[in-house]
């Protein structure tokens, strides 16, 4: 017999369109790309699971770590796996222009548990033409306490003061956070950023901050940054501030988030034009971003809910009892001198930043 929450979840579901009929030798199922470790682990947890128990539709997570090369690639191959993939929203924009995604309507979102509209619900610019934001997640730097015990980070001009704090550091091998940091830290307003970004002379400027640097340790996975700083190879890191926050509580790592200068971005779910299903892609979406699952989700892992009514609903950390609401990015105590991510700008630039900033700044072995 079905449970009194499958019956809803599938009455809910039925809404977009019928569920989809299978045999037990025929079980539908959707390939999501997501991007591993706590954040994946917490989505298996309040989304992933959840929807199977409601649908019958199995979740097959495959790893993802930012980008639209390899989805263009295999587009062009015809040989795409993939039948949703968890997105910032500045690779959706540029996903989407390049043909890559399938659009999608505002009104796939379900209105919120008090019958509000979805499109009054959802934060700005939560819906763009191929995405729908799920949450706010911010990009920050964060440091080991014992590295510093006197004098600490306080801003985030902190992270190029090598002389005060001195000792290796992490950045992700790409343009996004590092260039606004890099421009901050010579003390140009949040506001004048990406208008200076967009000059020749901006860029040169944020390029010789970061090539000022004596030891950086570049990283590409989510993972990375977290355990070089738990291992104490680095002593400042760049890094998503949900995976920081599980390597204090699960680890009792001794670090601290900097909270000055986060970089704030959208991460969205998008269907890739090619996918085989969808559908049922729409079926997930509509799911996974339902003000229980978003709630659910940042009890999880400190992610900002695209969604009011899912915002209200954040109280503490599903297995320690933290203050949930403490530890997100868009809390006010956390986002007073935070940086939103130009969506927009990114999207625009994309390649020809990427190729200039891999030029100056190689990864290396």
């Amino acid at each position: 017999m079905v449970n009194a929450r499958r019956a809803i979840a599938l009455v809910l579901l039925s809404i977009v369109m019928p569920s989809p009929t299978a045999t037990a030798d025929d079980t539908p199922s959707l390939t999501v790309l997501s991007w591993g470790g706590s954040y994946e682990r917490a989505q298996r947890q309040a989304i992933f699971a959840p929807f199977s128990e409601a649908t019958g539709i199995d979740v097959v997570v495959e790893r993802y770590d930012g980008g639209i090369g390899d989805l263009r690639q295999a587009a062009e191959d015809g040989d795409v796996d993939w039948d949703i993939i968890d997105m910032t929203q500045s690779d959706a924009l540029a996903a989407c222009e390049a043909g890559l995604l399938h659009p999608l309507s505002p009104s796939l979102a379900a209105p919120a548990p008090d019958g509000t509209p979805a499109s009054q619900d959802f934060i700005d610019g939560a819906f763009t033409r191929c995405s729908m934001s799920h949450t706010v997640y911010a990009t920050v730097v964060a440091y080991r306490r014992d590295a510093f015990p006197g004098t600490r980070p306080t801003q985030i001009a902190d992270l190029f003061d090598q002389e005060r704090f001195p000792g290796p550091r992490a950045l992700q091998h790409s343009p996004a956070a590092n260039l606004e940091w890099a421009l901050l830290s010579y003390g140009v307003p949040r506001e004048e950023l990406y208008r200076l970004l967009s000059t020749e002379r901006g860029l040169e400027l944020a390029f010789e901050r970061l090539e000022s640097l004596d030891d950086i340790r570049w990283w590409e996975g989510g993972d990375t940054p977290v355990q070089w700083l738990v291992d104490g190879k680095v002593v400042m890191a760049s890094g998503y501030n949900g995976r920081f926050f599980d390597a204090m509580i699960q680890q009792d790592a001794p670090i601290d988030i900097l909270w000055d200068g986060q970089v704030q971005e959208h991460e969205t779910w998008v269907i890739p034009r090619a996918s085989d299903h969808p559908e049922l892609a729409r079926e997930f979406i509509r799911f996974a971003t339902t003000t229980e699952r978003l709630a659910t989700f940042a009890r999880h892992i400190p992610y900002g809910p695209a969604r009011h009514s899912a915002a209200t609903q954040v109280t503490t950390h599903i297995d320690s009892g933290q203050d949930m609401r403490l530890h997100i990015p868009t809390h006010p105590l956390n986002a007073q001198r935070a940086i939103t991510k130009d969506h927009d700008w990114y999207a625009r630039t994309q390649a020809r930043v990427n190729e200039r900033f891999r030029q100056r700044l190689p990864r290396g072995e």
